[in-house]
């Protein structure tokens, strides 16, 4: 939805032409060097593809389980262009790193000085010389989050593609005061961490286990018919992780609350990913569900195309050798295959793997 700008005195608006070129992935997290990383296993089908092209390649493209190669790359996919992050110089409140900043992005952010400000100051580690910070005027998490939030309406979908007027704490750690919230559109681009849940719903059956899967909507906004998880979601403000859970279950899969405060929570995941502009800094935690073999997931809000529940070794094998999930869903989902024991130690490189799930300053 395209929010028009408010033509405030205070807030003047711009609408700059940003082409945000696509950036190449590089692989931080490749496996050891006797193993070179090739892209010949991977078949990739347009969003139209259906349940039994997902079947069908589950099937047919077996890997080898000492071959960690595949899942490398899906995790590489999701931590691009880490040597880009000079690029990026600190966003601090009160004297707290809370996000990133690209140069570029940071200009456009220059124009509304009774909201931002640019200190010189080489302490907190910027390449520019100095850090973006709120003004001083702006003292309390209500005028920050007023303030930045009309910032956001004028610079636009131009630049910030996809508002959704749903708003993230920025904190400098997690559990710790807000600062502000701030639009989830706009979290990339000033670099904070964003927080989501994720849940594996999984069947026992006959001494196999299945996940249940889901396809996005053609109309979801990202990543249109996608697989993905059967329950996941951002962490909004204002609401725990559990709570969200729960929301989130009855939601996007008809799932009761008798039954979702079940979940259990397994961890986190994390990754960082640089795009232009953008800096994802995300952090999923984790969870998983045991569902009865009876139970037929519901999609309650529309985003959800359809269900299918597929055997957790065939679901390894879409992940290893696919790019039909999407692309965070794959890291959570290579956790719960290390967790279940479908991922072992014979597999080469397998510490460098399991520590890749967990990238960076994210899980502080």
């Amino acid at each position: 939805m395209v929010i028009s700008c408010y033509c405030l005195v205070r807030y003047p608006c711009l609408f700059p032409s940003s082409s945000i070129a696509r950036r190449k992935v590089n692989y931080p997290f490749s496996p050891p060097p006797q193993s070179v990383t090739s892209a010949s296993h991977h078949h990739t089908l347009s969003s139209g593809f259906t349940w039994d092209d997902v079947v069908r390649l589950s099937q047919t493209q077996q890997h080898d389980s000492s071959d960690l190669r595949g899942f490398f790359d899906k995790v590489a996919l999701t931590n691009r262009n880490s040597e880009k992050k000079s690029e990026f110089m600190p966003f601090v409140i009160e004297d707290q790193i809370v996000g990133y900043v690209h140069s570029g992005f940071a200009d456009h952010l220059k124009r509304y000085k009774d909201v931002f400000t640019f200190s010189e100051d080489f302490s907190y580690g910027s390449n520019f010389g100095c850090y973006v910070a709120l003004h001083s005027t702006l003292s309390t998490p209500e005028d920050r989050t007023k303030a930045v939030g009309e910032v956001i309406k004028c610079l636009g979908e131009e630049l910030i593609p996809g508002i959704r007027n749903e708003l993230y704490p920025v904190t400098s750690s997690f559990g710790t005061p807000e600062f502000f919230s701030l639009e989830r559109a706009a979290a990339p681009y000033f670099g904070i961490k964003a927080y989501g849940v994720h849940m594996n719903g999984y069947v026992e059956r006959n001494n196999q286990e299945y996940l249940w899967v889901g396809k996005r909507s053609k109309l979801k906004q990202t990543y249109p018919g996608k697989l993905d998880h059967l329950v996941a979601g951002g962490l909004p403000h204002g609401i725990s992780c559990g709570e969200n859970l729960v929301k989130e279950c009855e939601e996007e899969a008809g799932i009761p609350s008798s039954l979702s405060s079940k979940a259990t929570a397994v961890g986190a995941v994390s990754y960082m990913d640089i795009d232009g502009y953008r800096f994802k800094r995300d952090i999923l935690f984790c969870y998983d569900l045991k569902l009865p073999e009876s139970y037929v997931p519901k999609n309650e809000d529309g985003e959800v195309e359809s269900f299918q529940l597929i055997p957790v070794k065939h679901v390894a094998n879409i992940i290893w050798s696919t790019h039909l999930f999407k692309e965070n869903c794959n890291l959570v989902i290579i956790d719960f295959l290390f967790r279940h024991g479908y991922i072992k130690p014979e597999g080469l490189g397998y510490l460098k793997l399991l520590q890749s799930l967990r990238n960076g300053d994210c899980c502080t």
